[in-house]
């Protein structure tokens, strides 16, 4: 077993990043100033797969954005730490709110303030266009980038190394 697979079944809560991670990174700002995001729908809908598994699962942005607070209301995401900054501390916060441990958490980021959870988390993962320095402190880098699948394929990695991910397929 890899040091990888051993990291992946301990697994019970996912941390993520927004911008450059749930999203491709580009903020909009409409005429009247209103900030759009597009966040991927097979992320979305792998992270409700992953919350019907049992698993818990968060946010840490340094931004608050309303789009935000949207998405992950309707993704039923356990908890949302927006102006998280820095973002040790929020996740100082997540370990002690669900009552868990660095190596029960993935935690994933593309930028440099994701960086210190990136190497203290249990599994740190950066999406495959994330910033040098975050990809070599990760344990893990995505094939696919930021807002464009690199949380499903995260999250089916878990689901698979811990054996739920074809029971997911059948019930589906």
């Amino acid at each position: 077993m890899t040091d990888i697979e051993r990291k992946l079944k301990k697994i019970k809560v996912l941390a993520l990043d927004v911008d450059g991670v749930l999203t491709d990174g580009k903020i909009i700002v409409d005429s009247a100033g209103k900030e759009i995001k597009n966040f991927d729908v097979k992320d979305g809908y792998a992270i409700v797969l992953f919350r019907k598994a049992g698993y818990q699962t968060a946010i840490i942005s340094a931004r608050k954005a309303i789009p935000v607070t949207a998405r992950a209301k309707d993704l039923l995401i356990d908890r949302v730490y927006q102006n998280a900054y820095p973002k040790i501390d929020f996740y100082q916060k997540l370990l002690k709110d669900l009552r868990v441990k660095d190596d029960e958490v993935c935690f994933v980021g593309d930028d440099l303030p994701d960086l210190q959870v990136i190497k203290q988390a249990g599994l740190g993962v950066a999406v495959n266009d994330a910033v040098l320095e975050v990809k070599r402190a990760a344990d893990y880098v995505t094939r696919k980038k930021g807002g464009r699948g690199a949380v499903r394929e995260v999250i089916e990695l878990i689901l698979k190394a811990q054996g739920k991910w074809e029971h997911i397929v059948k019930s589906a």
